[in-house]
């Protein structure tokens, strides 16, 4: 991911990596299941002794403290396990987004480790970099869990991103995976019925693709294709001389960061482009290209003052089937027709049904979509952020709801779809955008 604001973690503290011993990471990930589920134990043995919306009211408020420390120990130990945290704190329809809601603090940068560590992983993955680069600055204008970035210049002037893993991370993430599995399983039954199985599946094939940076160059190209000659979305090009499977180097295209995106000083009618960018950047890359973006972490996007929105990171793509997307086409078909009564089978027909494998009932389904139309009424363009009573009723009945959605199951493809369309919601709430966004819909739909 790359961002203009080049300073923003010159001042953060640096360390120098990820702990790196198995052991060492096994028992703090073993500390943390061990320490949410006794807190859970001892909710249980107190939720019998309560009854109605106080016993809801302590559930939740217990899941929230739990995902405080999730967020703590996962953030600190970076790789997989942090990488985890940020994919689950995507789940919406998964887990109560008081949780996710914790969760998303993930998202949010990592302390950068010291420029001679990063120059050494440098030098041993493109040992010839310095013909290609000329300049590369040592501060870091973005950190995450698996690698950073830093600006750097070509020989001929061009500016570049050049993306480089932490050394040694795909080892520390290999040595996570077969933690992770049994430790997360835990940890995500404390939130929702649904089989762990598919879940971690589709987490631990993104997260292995995420580190081939060879792959996400094939990616960013794919998707430069798809959206060539677009007047809305900017797909940085990849400089192949000075890229590898560890060292990703991308032209630089700086914008607006997402705090000064979001900022009141940015005209309204900018932000509504912006979010109507966003919304459409989804709709097709689900319903035209089959070939989504599934991170939508706003600190993977930058705004440029035309209304054009850039995308970086292209690690966790989706590559989606067309029976996947012919059921999503046929299920918002018969919510915008008001045709509630189909939506339960059209769900099954997907693989989404309770944990007895029957249908989704009508019930849980009909009020969400009667809130969901009334935020596409394009006669009262839906402002997100601002006109928020209605998210927020969806919200509510989501937490009120909290163990008929907890029993509901979902197939593999659609968590990261799901995920990617949720995570737009809540960017579009902080754009605090309006746009037709019915309209939009039925124009991908058709």
């Amino acid at each position: 991911m790359v961002r203009s604001s080049d300073l923003k973690n010159a001042d953060r503290p640096v360390k120098s990596g990820p702990a790196t011993s198995p052991f060492g990471r096994l028992l703090r990930l073993g500390s943390l299941v061990g320490r949410v589920g006794a807190s859970v134990a001892v909710e249980q043995l107190l939720s019998l002794v309560r009854s109605g919306p106080s016993r809801k009211l302590h559930q939740v408020a217990n899941l929230v403290r739990n995902a405080e420390r999730i967020v703590h120990d996962l953030g600190e130990l970076k790789g997989a396990a942090m990488k985890v945290g940020q994919m689950l704190s995507l789940q919406d329809t998964l887990l109560p987004p008081e949780v996710t809601g914790v969760l998303r603090s993930l998202q949010q940068q990592a302390p950068p480790i010291p420029f001679d560590v990063v120059k050494r992983q440098l030098d041993a993955e493109l040992p010839g970099w310095r013909k290609t680069i000329k300049r590369l600055e040592p501060v870091a204008i973005a950190a995450a869990s698996i690698g950073q970035v830093h600006r750097g210049f070509l020989r001929d002037g061009r500016p570049v991103a050049v993306k480089i893993q932490y050394p040694g991370i795909d080892g520390i993430i290999e040595a996570d995976l077969v933690n992770l599995r049994r430790l997360l399983k835990s940890l995500f039954a404390l939130f929702t019925d649904a089989d762990f199985g598919p879940v971690w599946g589709e987490v631990r094939d993104r997260l292995r693709e995420e580190l081939d940076y060879v792959n996400e160059a094939e990616n960013l190209r794919r998707m430069a294709e798809l959206w060539a000659g677009s007047d809305a979305v900017v797909i940085p090009g990849v400089i192949d001389a000075a890229s590898s499977r560890r060292v990703l180097t991308m032209e630089y295209v700086a914008g607006y960061t997402p705090d000064e995106a979001c900022d009141d000083a940015r005209p309204q009618a900018l932000r509504d482009r912006w979010g109507a960018v966003l919304f459409d950047f989804v709709l097709r890359g689900l319903f035209e290209h089959r070939f989504i973006h599934a991170d939508p972490n706003l600190a993977n996007f930058s705004f440029l003052a035309d209304g054009r929105v850039v995308v970086y990171d292209y690690g966790c793509v989706k590559s989606v089937p067309r029976t996947i997307v012919k059921g999503y086409r046929e299920l918002v078909r018969a919510a915008l027709d008001g045709r509630h009564g189909e939506v339960p089978a059209l769900l099954a027909a997907m693989g989404v049904s309770t944990g007895s494998g029957r249908p989704v009932s009508a019930e849980l389904v009909a009020p969400a979509l009667d809130l969901v139309l009334k935020m596409l009424d394009d006669e009262h363009p839906y402002r997100f952020g601002y006109d928020d009573q209605l998210l927020r009723q969806l919200i509510d009945m989501h937490v009120s709801r909290f163990g008929e959605v907890k029993d509901v199951r979902f197939p593999h493809h659609i968590i990261f779809i799901n995920r990617t369309v949720a995570g737009h919601l809540g960017n579009l709430s902080r754009l605090r955008a309006a746009a037709p966004w019915r309209r939009m819909l039925e124009a991908r739909l058709a």
